[in-house]
């Protein structure tokens, strides 16, 4: 154990204790910045506007006026003014400091009332209030997407209910509420959001007040049943079970004297923040000596793949092989996988066998199945329509008349293939002024874009969940547009969908999926298994002729190459060492005025092709806020473009790569 000896108070927070559930030895990890690797540092200016955290927890205080805030950083004088204003009979507080020992809460909203003390955690997350929150499984246990939220509040009562056992604290969550409709316009621009160093800091615009906000779009539930449950029931995290008050005092401890605990390996690691890539290696990695101290791998085994790193295999399956001690990829057996032949396509387990043997059919240095590619392309009708779209969901709504999480699609992308094999970048679109409801607009554009003619492609289905989302809002809207009838007819014409009795509605010109297409019939080791279009394309560019071809040269956006709407004479072919770049590497960001990890983080996708919070989802809330000088306007609206620019061509790179291996 290291030595306590002059070490300044290091208090288990909230934070702290949520880490500790998730797994005890991150504490040691966690807070040191320039020695361990830590992805989930991100800037909080970028996080605040993607989801809106910190402009709901402003919202709550105005449904609880006349409070004063404890904005003193410094522990023991926060909880000081806290307890001083606290010995009133009624009194409301914000981010109100408590401490017992070494554990330590800020609490959102604290409310005094004589000797009851209201305990209110305001979270972004969304929830339907109807039915109380609908927080248990019907077999009575609480669900777990909404546990740690619980066992948030739960440490704070805890901490509460020792620091001031004189006062009855009840406790409540304040959620986004899912039925409640935003009464007036412009509410989410009433939180202003500044840059303040790397922190983010909200600024309510003056004349905001309860109200002025309109009808209420949170809604608070008590949780003391649910509470009082987890404080009387074993608190579980990996490697340990045990009392609440037990584990939370034996984590502060060690946190105190920055002693590691044990750690225990499993699933769970899967999600680890503190790990370094093969490839950036500069920091320490927290997941590294986890994994060599208890499954005795060298850092090399470890770079090459762990059975975490399998592609959609279950938690379960990934615990139950390191239970077996079975930890390295290679280490997969075939007995492992819901390994399949019998479907159209690669099955996900042959994805997976593939990516845990490193091996496919055939010599290439890729598999593809040319048989089902032609069997799709002779389908396919011209010209080719290649779609992208970006679209933002927002805690706190735009406009009247939305609800929490609203869709908004504000921008898409249209490149095209003539059947002569003309590349285009035909159309776009962005609705970049602040207060412009744009969904209408938005599929208007697209409609006169595609036309009446050509297959229609997108990647992954987000594309058709939005334009089904707007089909809705167009039937539910009391004051329909004149070309009502038009845009639905359109809107069900390339979309599908899946009705609660298992029908399918499949319009006559349905969008194609081409990430469904590219997980049956392609397969190459980089992607690691997935099918997000982030991987595939720096995939086909590895081995391709045909894009090295056409790319390595200027010729994209240039007089007598590629019509391009945004770039000239640019090159998209480039190596990087042995490698072509990835094109998303190759563009400025959308944000020169933030850490490139923090953007590269934002920028990142998933499977299906989009980020949550991303940047552009980020760049769209930025661009709803009129303080943005025109300068700073139009570099994110310039980058915007470019980003979705290339996330169509990035499918016509694909298409054409398969194409030339026909």
């Amino acid at each position: 154990m290291n030595s306590t000896a002059n070490i300044a108070p290091r208090y288990l927070t909230k934070s702290h204790f949520k880490l500790a559930v998730e797994c005890p030895t991150k504490l040691f990890y966690t807070g040191k910045s320039g020695i361990y690797a830590d992805s989930k540092t991100t800037d909080d200016f970028l996080q605040a506007l993607a989801e809106g955290g910190f402009q709901v927890g402003e919202l709550a205080k105005l449904m609880f006026p006349g409070g004063s805030e404890i904005s003193e950083r410094k522990h023991e004088i926060a909880v000081e003014q806290t307890r001083s204003r606290l010995a009133k009979t009624e009194v409301t507080l914000y981010e109100g400091a408590i401490r017992h020992g070494n554990l330590f809460a800020r609490v959102d909203i604290l409310r005094k009332s004589g000797n009851v003390v209201d305990l209110i955690e305001v979270k972004a997350k969304s929830f339907n209030s109807e039915g109380g929150g609908n927080f248990r499984k019907n077999n009575g246990e609480i669900r777990s997407e909404i546990l740690p939220y619980l066992q948030d509040v739960a440490f704070q009562r805890y901490v509460m209910n020792k620091a001031y056992p004189e006062l009855e604290v009840r406790s409540f969550l304040m959620m986004v509420d899912k039925t409640k409709v935003c009464s007036v316009d412009g509410l989410n621009q009433k939180f202003k959001i500044s840059r303040v160093g790397d922190r983010a800091s909200v600024t309510v615009v003056a004349g905001t007040n309860a109200e002025t906000i309109g009808a209420p779009i949170l809604t608070d539930i008590n949780v003391d049943d649910l509470v009082d449950e987890i404080l009387s029931t074993p608190l579980k995290a990996p490697g340990v079970s045990g009392a609440f008050p037990d584990l939370a005092q034996a984590w502060a401890e060690s946190y105190q004297s920055d002693e590691k605990i044990n750690p225990v390996i499993g699933a769970h690691c899967g999600k680890c923040e503190f790990r370094t890539t093969p490839e950036d290696q500069t920091l320490k990695s927290g997941f590294h000596e986890c994994w060599r101290a208890k499954a005795g791998l060298t850092d090399a085994q470890i770079n090459k793949g762990t059975v975490l790193d399998v592609w959609k295999l279950g938690k379960a399956k990934k615990q139950d092989l390191i239970d077996r001690n079975r930890y390295e990829i290679s280490q997969v057996e075939i007995e492992d996988l819901n390994y399949r032949e019998d479907t159209e396509g690669l099955s996900d387990g042959q994805r997976q066998w593939m990516q845990a043997q490193n091996k496919w059919p055939g010599d290439g240095g890729f598999y593809l199945d040319r048989s089902l590619l032609q069997q799709e392309m002779a389908t396919w009708a011209y010209p080719l329509h290649f779609i992208d779209f970006e679209t933002s969901r927002v805690a706190i709504p735009f406009f009247a008349g939305q609800t929490p999480y609203s869709n908004i699609a504000f921008q898409f992308s249209h490149h095209t293939i003539s059947k002569g094999g003309t590349v285009e970048h035909k159309t776009q679109f962005l609705s970049a002024e602040p207060g412009v409801r744009p969904n209408y607009e938005f599929v208007r554009k697209l409609k006169a874009a595609v036309g009446d003619v050509g297959t229609i492609f997108m990647w992954w289905p987000h594309e058709n969940t939005t334009l089904n989302a707007i089909l809705d809002e167009l039937r539910e809207d009391p004051q329909k547009p004149e070309d009502a009838a038009s845009l639905e007819a359109f809107i069900l014409d390339i979309t599908t969908k899946k009705g609660k009795g298992g029908d399918v509605r499949e319009g006559a010109r349905a969008m194609v999926d081409l990430c469904r297409l590219a997980r049956l019939a392609f397969f190459h080791p980089s992607t690691c298994g997935s099918s997000s279009i982030k991987k595939v394309l720096p995939a086909v560019m590895q081995c391709s002729e045909f894009l090295k071809e056409h790319y390595s040269k200027p010729v994209y956006g240039s007089a007598k190459g590629i019509r391009s709407l945004n770039v000239k004479d640019w090159t998209w072919w480039k190596l990087e060492g042995q490698l072509p770049a990835s094109p998303y590497k190759l563009l400025l960001p959308i944000f020169i005025d933030f850490p490139k990890a923090v953007l590269e983080k934002l920028e990142a996708d998933g499977e299906e092709g989009i980020s949550e919070g991303g940047a552009a989802t980020t760049a769209f809330a930025r661009l709803q806020f009129d303080t943005l000088i025109p300068e700073e306007r139009k570099a994110i609206a310039d980058a915007l473009l470019r980003y979705c620019e290339l996330d169509t061509l990035a499918m016509v790179m694909i298409y054409q790569a398969w194409r030339a291996w026909m």
